[in-house]
Protein backbone atom coordinates (compact mmCIF):
# COMPACT_ATOMS: atom_id res chain seq x y z
CA UNK A 1 0.00 0.00 0.00
CA UNK A 2 1.21 3.64 -0.60
CA UNK A 3 1.47 5.66 1.68
CA UNK A 4 2.69 9.16 0.61
CA UNK A 5 4.39 11.46 3.73
CA UNK A 6 3.81 14.88 2.51
CA UNK A 7 0.57 14.31 3.29
CA UNK A 8 -2.33 14.39 5.93
CA UNK A 9 -4.99 11.81 6.94
CA UNK A 10 -8.65 11.28 8.18
CA UNK A 11 -9.59 8.33 10.16
CA UNK A 12 -12.32 8.52 7.62
CA UNK A 13 -9.49 7.40 4.83
CA UNK A 14 -9.40 11.34 3.13
CA UNK A 15 -6.03 12.84 2.22
CA UNK A 16 -5.05 16.27 2.08
CA UNK A 17 -2.24 17.88 0.63
CA UNK A 18 -1.57 21.61 0.93
CA UNK A 19 -0.01 23.85 -1.37
CA UNK A 20 -0.25 28.01 -1.04
CA UNK A 21 -2.89 27.84 1.48
CA UNK A 22 -4.97 25.11 -0.34
CA UNK A 23 -5.47 21.67 0.01
CA UNK A 24 -5.66 19.19 -2.35
CA UNK A 25 -8.26 16.68 -0.75
CA UNK A 26 -8.95 12.71 -2.06
CA UNK A 27 -8.99 9.26 -0.84
CA UNK A 28 -6.34 7.03 -0.23
CA UNK A 29 -4.75 4.16 -1.51
CA UNK A 30 -6.02 1.92 1.22
CA UNK A 31 -9.86 3.35 0.57
CA UNK A 32 -9.93 2.51 -3.06
CA UNK A 33 -8.62 -0.85 -2.31
CA UNK A 34 -11.41 -1.45 -0.01
CA UNK A 35 -14.08 0.08 -2.10
CA UNK A 36 -13.19 -2.04 -5.33
CA UNK A 37 -13.74 -1.02 -8.49
CA UNK A 38 -15.23 2.45 -8.64
CA UNK A 39 -18.40 3.05 -10.59
CA UNK A 40 -19.42 7.29 -9.76
CA UNK A 41 -18.04 9.85 -7.85
CA UNK A 42 -20.81 12.90 -6.58
CA UNK A 43 -18.99 15.91 -5.33
CA UNK A 44 -19.75 19.56 -4.70
CA UNK A 45 -19.75 22.18 -6.97
CA UNK A 46 -17.02 24.97 -6.67
CA UNK A 47 -18.04 27.77 -4.69
CA UNK A 48 -19.35 25.68 -1.94
CA UNK A 49 -18.50 25.69 1.54
CA UNK A 50 -17.58 22.60 3.48
CA UNK A 51 -17.04 22.21 7.62
CA UNK A 52 -14.04 19.70 8.82
CA UNK A 53 -15.01 16.32 9.13
CA UNK A 54 -18.66 16.80 7.45
CA UNK A 55 -19.78 15.09 4.29
CA UNK A 56 -18.64 16.65 0.93
CA UNK A 57 -19.34 14.29 -1.50
CA UNK A 58 -20.23 10.24 -1.99
CA UNK A 59 -18.44 7.54 -3.73
CA UNK A 60 -19.92 4.38 -5.51
CA UNK A 61 -18.18 1.27 -6.04
CA UNK A 62 -19.39 -2.07 -7.18
CA UNK A 63 -19.21 -3.06 -3.32
CA UNK A 64 -20.76 -0.24 -1.69
CA UNK A 65 -21.68 3.69 -1.31
CA UNK A 66 -19.77 5.55 0.54
CA UNK A 67 -19.37 9.18 1.78
CA UNK A 68 -16.49 11.67 1.67
CA UNK A 69 -15.45 13.65 4.31
CA UNK A 70 -14.17 17.21 4.32
CA UNK A 71 -10.27 17.05 6.39
CA UNK A 72 -10.54 20.87 6.43
CA UNK A 73 -13.15 23.80 6.20
CA UNK A 74 -13.06 26.18 3.87
CA UNK A 75 -14.27 26.83 -0.03
CA UNK A 76 -13.74 24.50 -2.26
CA UNK A 77 -12.04 26.31 -5.09
CA UNK A 78 -12.08 23.73 -7.86
CA UNK A 79 -13.53 20.37 -8.49
CA UNK A 80 -11.76 16.87 -10.41
CA UNK A 81 -14.33 16.86 -13.55
CA UNK A 82 -12.47 14.06 -14.81
CA UNK A 83 -13.90 12.14 -12.44
CA UNK A 84 -17.45 12.40 -14.00
CA UNK A 85 -16.38 10.45 -16.78
CA UNK A 86 -13.68 8.83 -15.26
CA UNK A 87 -14.24 7.81 -11.84
CA UNK A 88 -12.05 4.80 -12.10
CA UNK A 89 -8.81 7.45 -12.02
CA UNK A 90 -9.67 7.19 -8.24
CA UNK A 91 -8.51 3.89 -8.58
CA UNK A 92 -5.99 3.92 -11.19
CA UNK A 93 -4.16 7.27 -9.04
CA UNK A 94 -5.64 8.32 -5.75
CA UNK A 95 -3.04 10.47 -4.62
CA UNK A 96 -2.62 12.16 -8.60
CA UNK A 97 -5.39 12.02 -11.28
CA UNK A 98 -7.76 10.51 -8.98
CA UNK A 99 -7.80 13.93 -6.87
CA UNK A 100 -11.16 15.22 -5.83
CA UNK A 101 -11.67 18.35 -4.84
CA UNK A 102 -9.42 21.86 -3.89
CA UNK A 103 -10.47 23.66 -0.71
CA UNK A 104 -9.25 27.17 0.02
CA UNK A 105 -8.73 26.67 4.01
CA UNK A 106 -10.30 28.84 6.60
CA UNK A 107 -8.11 27.68 9.24
CA UNK A 108 -4.93 25.88 9.21
CA UNK A 109 -4.80 24.80 12.93
CA UNK A 110 -7.41 22.06 11.49
CA UNK A 111 -4.37 20.50 9.79
CA UNK A 112 -3.06 19.73 13.27
CA UNK A 113 -6.25 17.57 13.75
CA UNK A 114 -4.90 14.80 11.27
CA UNK A 115 -3.09 12.18 11.11
CA UNK A 116 0.99 12.40 10.00
CA UNK A 117 1.76 9.40 7.61
CA UNK A 118 2.99 7.14 10.41
CA UNK A 119 -0.33 7.81 12.96
CA UNK A 120 -2.01 6.84 9.70
CA UNK A 121 -0.24 3.48 8.93
CA UNK A 122 -0.60 2.29 12.39
CA UNK A 123 -4.45 2.95 12.12
CA UNK A 124 -4.95 1.28 9.01
CA UNK A 125 -2.93 -1.55 10.71
CA UNK A 126 -5.33 -1.55 13.65
CA UNK A 127 -8.24 -1.39 10.94
CA UNK A 128 -7.10 -4.77 9.58
CA UNK A 129 -6.53 -6.34 12.45
CA UNK A 130 -10.39 -6.21 13.36
CA UNK A 131 -11.21 -8.06 9.93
Amino acid sequence: MNFPKDLKYTRGHEWIKVENGEGKVGITDYAQKELGDIVFVDLPDAGSEVEQSSTFGVVESVKAVSDLYSPVSGKVAKVNSHLNDEPELVNNDPYGKGWMIIIEMKDKGELNTLLDVSQYQAYVEEEEKKK
